[in-house]
């Protein structure tokens, strides 16, 4: 499901009124971690990378420095008598509180479109808050309070869930996204541990153009796609994808891919002016050929992959 994020807050904030505003901003942020951590001690009730802290106090030590990473995070919480877990994912813009969280809830209990008006609720909820304040406290209250109607009305057995789990296990889903370019660190860091999170196989083609496949269970691989395309990544495009029945089988005897791989081929032009930076991309078609996939290279760039004779 779709969830679409509001645009640069930060657009048009320049100087040190800028920065003396984000710093104030990221100050709060770590004072409301520092409580949800408290809310949440037990293993595996808060989530949140180990850099990310650290990240935002080396920028308060020297705020003349670049911007550290958004502080994203997530709250596992167990709705109802029947504990049913439902995940509230953040991801705060650097001017939050000043702006909006970006929030979004999911469960595995829940339908897309049940999940679609809880998130809804949700961010109507958020708006209706005095600006300014920290919300995030409040967003998993609300979430505890408002989430079990949406469950009970689900109406999955667990028989039922089953059922449905064995059916995911019986579908390989594979996806073909392509991204006019692939280039930061930290976007690659985060492609590669959603990949590793959610057991998917593939590759990441650094460089321009940007191409990353995923393979594995369809959730786990449209969960990748979610993460991955937001917050606003432009440019990208899931251009096809793939569903294979098993036939009683293991996924995993039909993957093309035995691992994430970080794909990178010899480039044309200067590393350091990324507009010259080009992948050769007939050592790319030859590797999909390799893997059986000749036939993407026409879906993803609109022309008939040849090889050299040489």
């Amino acid at each position: 499901m779709a969830f679409v994020f509001p645009s640069d807050p930060e657009a048009g904030l320049e100087g040190s009124a800028m920065a003396a505003t984000v710093t104030e901003c990221l100050e709060l942020q770590l004072l409301e971690v520092e409580m949800l951590l408290s809310m949440f001690p037990k293993r595996g009730e808060f989530s949140l990378d180990a850099d990310a802290v650290p990240s935002i106090q080396r920028y308060l030590r020297n705020a003349a420095g670049a911007l550290p990473p958004q502080l994203e995070y997530r709250i596992a919480l167990d709705v109802g008598e029947a504990k049913v877990k439902v995940e509230l994912q953040v991801l705060l813009p650097h001017m939050y509180p000043q702006v909006a969280p970006q929030l979004f809830a999911r469960s595995d209990a829940l339908h897309r479109q049940q999940q679609l008006e809880l998130n809804t609720r949700l961010r109507s909820h958020i708006s209706s808050l005095d600006p300014g304040d920290l919300c995030v406290c409040e967003a998993v209250q609300w979430v505890k309070d408002n989430s079990l109607p949406f469950l009970e009305n689900c109406q999955i057995s667990s028989e039922c869930a089953a059922i449905v789990a064995v059916r995911a296990k019986e579908m390989l889903h594979r996806m073909w996204i392509y991204s006019h370019h692939i280039y930061r660190q930290e976007l690659r860091k985060k492609i590669f541990d959603c990949a590793k999170k959610l057991n998917l196989t593939g590759f990441c083609l650094t460089g321009k153009p940007g191409v990353i496949c995923v393979e594995g269970l369809q959730e786990n691989c449209e969960e990748f796609w979610r993460v991955i395309r937001y917050p606003n990544w432009k440019h990208i495009s899931c251009k096809h994808v793939e569903n294979i029945e098993t036939e009683g089988g293991s996924i995993d005897n039909l993957r093309l891919f035995h691992s994430f791989e970080d794909l990178q081929f010899q480039a044309h032009g200067d590393y350091g002016l990324r507009n010259d930076y080009h992948m050769d991309l007939g050592q790319f078609l030859e590797f999909l050929k390799q893997h059986q996939s000749g036939h993407i290279f026409q879906i993803l760039f609109g022309v008939e992959g040849k090889l050299s004779d040489n």
